[in-house]
């Protein structure tokens, strides 16, 4: 925290200020109950039930109350909002402290922090709260839109809304900024509230609908900027290679003798989905060729790819999962790549993408090529991420991720038999970073591709988006 006496008169200044309205506060609360509830659905949205959450900036400890969780902590500058938070709310534990100075113990899964429009620091805040972040920690920072300054300030003049003694009116850009500068990856940020009034049906269709609409949802009141803290890991980690095969024989000494040393321990999980073929004896005759290598097979269930993938998931022990398709259009080499960028912290979940190199040969057919750009878009609005190649086999997370992601499968409404799509879609409803990493497709050598009945296939990833849009998107 920066010691410089304009800051500390500044500071004194806010602190009285919310010392002052202390009372009014739960008042305040009470009379904009409708903007409140669509703010904590959205909050609640991202953290979970029982998770432990540090709200910095938690006034009188209403909004941290109502997160439910397994372990809350608030800190605000204002003895007297805390001395009402804690008697109200004696199973939370709250802090009158600096909110540049933060010294609470442990580590959480999420810190909430709000109110910064009145955080005479807003770096210092965020590097205050490192040691309290592990490195799946979500960051998340409530702002309002500039766009709304003007009336913001005339509500204070006019006294239906508690004054401030500072207004720092953040972009998007400029959140974003800080957090990088702070060393945090932002994930996305979601834009809130278009009317914050209640008007009955008129408010449901602004807020539910029209504010997620393209070039519209820029015009919402509030804004929730999602991150996470770049570690700068220097151990390695163990990684498991999972490939699902069928009918792959003439590619199985290939995709072991080409496989790269990746991180302090690389296990090849071979994945058997039925193959009528000698797959398997291949497979066996690796691991008597190069015992020195960790390769397993694992027997799948003879369903789908994306229940095979599983099978062989739940069978891996790595700490990173990395899914090679058996084909080897995408090659191992490129595998490095993948580790690098998940072990360093750049993304947590690392999605191939073949469409940014040319294309080899018929490595892909027109009509494969017309459909992944239609569903790049779509994805894109979706999740408020750029995703470039949604059916790339390619995927790598960490294996604690995956378990999030396991946890919601099924809940789209439809089965996903390639399971790129639930992949994509589970790692966004936990909020997970999400990048496109270029690789190189080439044209398969040996066997038949598994990707028939593309017009079926299509009409199965616009149902499964389509279901998407409503629980992710509109929510």
């Amino acid at each position: 925290m920066i010691k410089y006496e304009f800051f500390d008169q500044l500071r004194i200044k806010i602190k009285e200020l919310k010392n002052s309205i202390a009372p009014k506060r739960e008042e305040w609360i009470s009379s904009n109950s409708y903007y409140y509830k669509q703010f904590l659905n959205s909050v609640k949205y991202i953290i979970p039930e029982n998770s432990s959450v540090l709200n910095i900036g938690c006034s009188v400890g209403y909004i941290l109350k109502q997160l439910n969780t397994s372990r809350g902590v608030g800190v605000e500058s204002s003895p007297e909002q805390i001395k009402y938070a804690s008697e109200k709310y004696p199973d939370l534990d709250f802090f009158d402290m600096e909110v540049e100075d933060i010294k609470v113990k442990g580590t959480f899964d999420y810190v909430l922090i709000c109110g910064i429009e009145d955080m005479v620091d807003i770096k210092a805040v965020l590097d205050s709260i490192k040691k309290n972040c592990h490195s799946h920690t979500r960051i998340i920072i409530s702002h309002y839109s500039y766009l709304w300054q003007p009336l913001v300030s005339l509500a204070e003049k006019a006294k239906i809304r508690l004054p401030q003694t500072v207004h720092n009116w953040f972009s998007d850009n400029d959140v974003q900024n800080i957090f990088n500068l702070s060393d945090c990856n932002v994930i996305h940020t979601k834009k809130l509230i278009l009317f914050p009034f209640y008007v009955p049906l008129m408010s449901y269709i602004l807020n539910k609908y029209i504010a997620r609409l393209p070039l519209l949802r820029h015009l919402t009141m509030s804004r929730l900027t999602i991150a996470y803290p770049r570690q700068h890991r220097k151990k390695e980690y163990s990684v498991s290679v999972v490939i699902p095969c069928r009918n792959e024989a003439g590619n199985i000494q290939s995709a072991v003798e080409r496989m790269p040393e990746l991180g302090s321990h690389t296990e090849i999980v071979f994945c058997d989905d039925k193959s009528t073929d000698t797959t398997v004896d291949e497979v066996h005759a690796m691991q008597k060729k190069y015992p020195d290598k960790d390769i397993k097979l694992v027997n799948g269930p003879g369903i789908c790819k994306a229940e095979n993938v599983w099978t062989g998931f739940d069978a891996a022990s790595g700490d990173i999962l990395m899914i090679l398709d058996a084909d080897l259009t995408v090659i191992p080499e490129e595998l490095p790549y993948f580790y690098e960028a998940i072990a360093r912290g750049y993304g947590e979940f690392i999605n191939g993408s073949r469409l940014v190199y040319p294309l080899h040969d018929d490595a892909m057919r027109i009509f494969n090529i017309i459909g992944n750009k239609f569903f790049s878009l779509l994805f894109t609005y979706i999740l408020d991420s750029s995703i470039k190649d949604t059916l790339c086999g390619t995927k790598v997370m960490w294996a604690e991720d995956f378990k999030k992601i396991k946890a919601l499968r099924g809940s789209w409404e439809i089965q996903d038999r390639w399971g790129d799509y639930e992949l994509i879609f589970g790692a966004a409803k936990n909020h997970l970073k999400i990048i496109d990493l270029p690789v190189h497709y080439m044209e398969r050598t040996y066997g038949e591709t598994k990707m028939t009945n593309r017009f079926k296939n299509g009409w199965i990833m616009l149902k499964m988006s389509i279901a998407s849009l409503f629980k992710i998107k509109f929510h």
